[in-house]
């Protein structure tokens, strides 16, 4: 989990790549720079997120068979809402705690 800004959107193949600046991380399963790819399938139902937007991202590594691929996807069970200092306040609470 973490507070991103969208930096650039592009469609790739099947999928939706976002440039995003991570401006802070609530949870740390995978190590994550300054800047990041996070990708989304076109087959998600999940809102195209707004260049210029923040938002409070849940996304998963993900890393193929062949350790060839490892990137962060955002897929359905994920979620992105737009950042707020009340959404930021609850998630950092709900981190303590799982």
């Amino acid at each position: 989990v973490f507070h991103g800004r969208i930096l650039v959107r592009r469609v790739v193949g099947q999928e939706t790549r976002y440039e995003v600046e991570v401006k802070g991380r609530y949870r740390h399963r995978f190590p994550l720079v300054s800047r990041e790819y996070l990708w989304v399938p076109n087959t998600c139902g999940c809102p195209p997120l707004r260049e210029g937007g923040e938002y409070l991202l849940m996304a998963r590594r993900h890393v193929n068979h062949e350790h060839t691929l490892n990137r962060i996807l955002l897929q359905d069970d994920g979620y992105a809402r737009p950042w707020t200092p009340r959404e930021a306040r609850l998630v950092r609470e709900a981190a303590r705690h799982c």
